[in-house]
């Protein structure tokens, strides 16, 4: 058999992707952003996705069969993000996967977004690893998940359980005057800043939390940490160094996911590592995961930061997938979830 041509559509959040997969080969990853609409409200707003989804949606599908060269029809199948994402969001991508399969007389998919993050690191890389170990790391999400095969399932092995990273970098740009979203800023103004210049805390890693969140991840506390520091240093009329803050909350943040992730991979055995979602951008996340796992013998797989961020690409890797591997499609009533449990890869 061919390698399954497939067109996928994510809109969970504030970007309407639509990418086209030729197996793990990627022909087109088309996205329009809203994100410069949620920006004056320093973060996404449903109503306002759902509507710029609405608007983009064909523009962008257009925009992908062009690029790869291909009519809709030639297509072997139509995969979207059934969840998890805003509900509003995630519907407008559903109905337009539904309207695209219904047409053509093609099979429909309805997969999880998170395990999309991680098929799409077979568009760079090849085949993954099984098993591998997954971390997610995101605005919504920062997860531990053990793959033995991505079409299949997931076994969650650890999550966070209040901010997620993405969220907490957001709040802090915010508390520093950058502008939203807050990732790639403070990824920038950490540059130039002192990693140790303030020691804020490192959320769950205390022997007692270990005992009851070994995997899991807490960025709530830091938040507020940065917060108050700042606050202090306004209170009493100092500047505040924005890079050394920065480059110190940074710090803190990639510390906490690459020590749990390898302290997970070490417990269940596993020497492949793949970090995808969002966050999966920042440079020092990369390079301190990379440093830390080569002296432990364990190898790190990143998708570019192009693919990090929500595409389309990355539901038509996870699609094409499940083409390949022979998975049932979804029916024509599939439902958008707003919760969906990574467990559940295919509705």
């Amino acid at each position: 058999m061919d390698a399954p041509l497939v067109l996928g559509i994510e809109t969970s959040c504030d970007e309407t992707g639509v990418g086209i997969v030729r197996g793990h080969e990627l022909l087109a990853d088309a996205v329009a952003s809203s994100v410069d609409e949620h920006a004056r409200f320093g973060g996404v707003v449903p109503e306002v996705a759902s509507r710029a989804h609405l608007e983009a949606m064909v523009p962008t599908i257009e925009r992908a069969c062009d690029t790869a060269g291909i009519s809709p029809h030639d297509v072997d199948a139509i995969s979207v993000t059934s969840g998890p994402g805003l509900a509003g969001a995630l519907l407008v991508g559903v109905a337009a996967a539904k309207a695209l399969a219904l047409g053509l007389g093609k099979p429909l998919y309805g997969v999880n977004h998170l395990a999309s993050h991680v098929a799409v690191d077979q568009l760079e890389h090849g085949p993954l690893p099984e098993p591998c170990l997954a971390m997610l790391v995101s605005g919504g999400h920062s997860s531990l998940l053990r793959v033995e095969d991505v079409t299949v399932g997931v076994e969650p092995l650890g999550s966070t359980i209040d901010d997620a990273a993405g969220e907490a970098f957001d709040k802090v740009a915010r508390l520093l005057g950058l502008p939203f979203p807050g990732g790639p800023h403070i990824d920038r103004a950490a540059r130039e800043g002192d990693t140790v210049a303030i020691d804020f805390p490192r959320g769950l890693t205390s022997r007692r939390d270990l005992e009851r969140h070994r995997f899991d991840f807490s960025f709530s506390g830091l938040k507020t940490a940065v917060a108050r520091w700042v606050e202090m240093r306004e209170r009493t009329g100092e500047p505040v160094p924005v890079a050394d803050v920065a480059a110190s909350f940074q710090e803190a943040v990639c510390d906490v996911l690459t020590r749990k992730a390898l302290d997970a991979a070490r417990d269940q055995g596993i020497e492949d590592l793949l970090i995808g979602g969002g966050v999966a951008a920042n440079s020092r996340l990369r390079a301190l995961a990379e440093e830390r796992a080569s002296s432990m013998g364990i190898r790190v797989r990143v998708p570019r930061p192009g693919l990090c961020t929500d595409n389309g690409a990355m539901v038509a890797a996870l699609g094409a997938e499940m083409v390949a591997r022979g998975r049932r499609p979804s029916s024509l009533d599939l439902p958008a979830d707003s919760s969906q449990p990574v467990t559940e890869v295919l509705v």
